[in-house]
């Protein structure tokens, strides 16, 4: 059975830019594993760190990321996924201290892409996988950054689907896209996701209960969003391998 290994910097990434596709691959027979990359638990935390959770209604008295691995699991379950949760810190907990900050330079201090690539030579050669699948960093935000800096620093060797950062493709008709310029050397995939995985698609997003109030007014606001998509999710490719047009819907 082969492995597909996705690589989510956060907890509701790869789910919400492709779960369906998760959902195809594992549908098809392939073992799939949704590595989150930044889950780590912060004890007490404060200023933009208990920001960010207040702003989701919850208070410092709530193990954020508890809550967070929590919904997590339960969105790998609805994409029949295995999810893998890897305690590295979050940005607010790194140093970054504002929204803008976010999605600004990275700081000179921050060395999270060194970790993230110590990180990413075991975790790929513990799962041995015949695809990867990582995000673009479309939108900006640093730790999106930072896991495509660590996984250029370590390229696997089988293909890798890069897919486009969802929400932030939606947010901005023009958003940031920092490696731009060397995804569009790679030719464009689309994967189109039958109404069985577009509804797997969904449930697993709205698992991220603390989360879609925040990114899209509510479980509504998110099934809008999504049916915009029109079942479809857009990646670039590198390397090519004749497995993968076997196991997806490619457009």
């Amino acid at each position: 059975m082969p492995t597909a290994l996705a690589l989510s910097p956060h907890l509701d990434d790869a789910a919400f830019s492709c779960g369906g596709t998760l959902a195809q691959l594992a549908a098809s027979g392939w073992r799939v594993v949704m590595a989150t990359l930044l889950t780590a638990t912060v004890p007490d935390p404060t200023g933009f760190a208990l920001a960010c959770q207040r702003d989701k209604g919850l208070g410092p008295e709530v193990d954020y990321m508890a809550l967070r691995r929590d919904e997590d699991r339960a969105a790998a379950a609805h994409l029949g996924v295995a999810p893998v949760h890897v305690a590295l810190p979050e940005a607010p907990h790194r140093g970054y201290a504002s929204a803008p900050e976010l999605f600004g330079a990275t700081r000179p201090d921050d060395g999270i892409a060194d970790d993230l690539a110590a990180l990413l030579r075991r975790l790929l050669a513990d799962a041995a996988p015949r695809l990867v699948l990582a995000p673009q960093a479309v939108g900006g935000h640093v730790d999106h950054v930072q896991v495509v800096r660590a996984l250029r620093a370590v390229p696997p060797a089988c293909p890798v689907l890069w897919w486009r950062d969802y929400p932030y493709t939606v947010r901005h008709p023009d958003p940031q896209e920092p490696f731009g310029a060397a995804f569009a050397a790679l030719p464009e995939v689309t994967v189109r996701l039958s109404p069985g995985e577009a509804a797997a698609k969904e449930a697993a997003c709205a698992a991220y209960a603390s989360q879609i109030g925040f990114q899209f007014g509510g479980a509504a606001g998110l099934a809008a969003r999504l049916a915009a998509e029109e079942g479809r999710e857009r990646f670039r490719l590198e390397g090519a391998g004749p497995e993968l047009a076997e196991s997806l819907r490619l457009a």
